[in-house]
């Protein structure tokens, strides 16, 4: 990709929900609605304070994140839909893997 976000920007990209419910029932594009989870493609350098120092982001690319439903910019990169919000829109991280014991 060409494009290099700047500031606490993220370019997100959303990930596809299923198109079955729990009981089977296929639903159609036009109903469903926008996941609100995605993988983050890229990210800015991180928010430069009043002195001049820049504060990295918590998240990096590859990072599975939960954000808001209306968080962001969507924009059209190289034929990919994507998003552009601040680090600030998103709400989380989501970590898989095994459980400690």
């Amino acid at each position: 990709m060409k494009f290099r976000p700047l500031h606490d920007r993220v370019v997100v990209k959303r990930l596809e929900e299923e198109e079955l419910t729990a009981g089977g029932i296929i639903i159609p594009d036009t109903a469903q609605e926008k996941p609100m989870e995605g993988s983050v493609i890229a990210v800015g350098p991180g928010l430069r304070s009043d002195d001049g120092k820049i504060t990295p982001l918590d998240v990096k690319s590859g990072d599975r994140i939960l954000f808001g439903k209306w968080s962001g910019t969507e924009v059209k990169i190289d034929g990919d839909e994507l998003l552009i919000m601040k680090e600030s829109d998103i709400m989380g991280i989501i970590e898989s893997g095994k459980k400690k014991k």
